[in-house]
Order: C-alpha cells, then structure tokens, then sequence
C-alpha cells in the first residue's frame, strides 16, 4: 500500500529543494514519504535536466561574499537564477557563499573558457606546441598531449573547470548542475571580482 503523501510533507521538500510542487510530490510518492530519499530521486532528475535549462533567462539572484580571516581580502560574486523563490532559498544562497570561499581561496582569472581572451589560448597553444617535450612524442599522439595541456590549462584559470575546493571529487561546474538539479532553474555564475587591501 503506497504511502499517504501529506500536504505538510511536500511543502517542507519544496521548501528544502526549491523544487516545482509535482515534482516533490511524485518524489515522496516514490519513496514511500522517506525526504532524504525524496530529495535524491529530485537531485537525480534535476541533473538530467540541467542540460536543458542553460538556455533559460536568468534575471534574479545574489550576490555571493566571502570575506578572508585576516580582513585584508575579499570576493563578491554574482550568481543569477530564474526567479525570486530560488534567489531567497538557502541552498542556492550557500552554493554562492561556496562559489565565493572557492575563489578566494583558488584564484580564477575568468569565469569559464568563453572568458579566456583568444590571444590568451593561442600563446598557451604554441607554448605547449613548441616544448621540446611534445617534439620528442610520436606526431599521432601530439594532438591528445594538446588537448590535455589545455585542459590543465583551463582548470588553473577557469573557475568553473577548477576542482571543487570542498569536494575535489568535483568541479565547480559540477556543483552548479548539481545545484540547479537540487532546485529545477537555470543557475549561471555571471562574474566575481577580487578585494585586496593594498593591491
């Protein structure tokens, strides 16, 4: 016999997850009313989903703040979701307090590989080309070594291809799909800058 759903339940997941109202409530229903398994199956869903939703206007948010121990540094960084519900929900609020901690703490130069000037690509390329390393590879397996310099290349300035700084298991990127999986809106990191006293 399926479990009664109440309406108590699926306002307190929504509220949790940020997720739309059927969707918590078909969650609940499938996990027989357990909430932590609920949010899973929506955490799952979400991350088939986020794909999609990139394309989706983003014109609320917050701006996420970190501020170093020492008070001498600081970051802001603006993330943008779809609605005002999102923009007030404490999940999303602490995945920009975390964007903010990861910046500070490793030092992105761009937000993502779009933001890297291609003047900027193009010398990092013909650095790697002309290594006396790679001349020494066979000439099929130069493009792979390319590929994989650049990559490196683009986690040490990019946040959103740097490993996650509280779980290094994934990139920033991953935490933002996972997020937007979590509460079913387009989320984007949209800029950050840096405070320095005496910089």
């Amino acid at each position: 016999m399926a479990a009664q759903i109440s309406a108590t339940a699926v306002r307190d997941l929504r509220e949790s997850t940020g997720s739309p109202l059927m969707d918590c409530k078909k969650a609940l229903v499938e996990s027989d009313g357990d909430i932590e398994k609920a949010t899973e199956i929506l955490r799952k869903k979400g991350l088939k989903t986020a794909d999609k939703k990139s394309a989706r206007a983003t014109h609320q948010g917050t701006i996420g703040f970190y501020r170093h121990h020492d008070g001498k540094k600081a970051v802001m960084v603006e993330v943008q979701c779809e609605s005002d519900f999102v923009g007030k929900n404490d999940a999303f609020q602490q995945f920009a307090a975390d964007v903010a901690m990861h910046i500070m703490a490793m030092k992105p130069e761009y937000v993502d590989r779009e933001q890297v000037p291609a003047d900027i690509v193009k010398k990092e390329e013909e650095l790697i080309l002309a290594s006396d390393e790679l001349q020494k590879k066979p000439e099929a397996a130069r493009g792979k070594i390319v590929e994989g310099r650049l990559r490196k290349f683009y986690e040490s300035c990019c946040l959103l291809d740097q490993p996650f700084v509280k779980d290094d298991s994934k990139t920033v990127q991953g935490y933002l799909k996972e997020t937007i999986g979590t509460l079913g809106e387009n989320i984007k990191v949209e800029r950050f800058v840096c405070y320095e006293v005496g910089v």
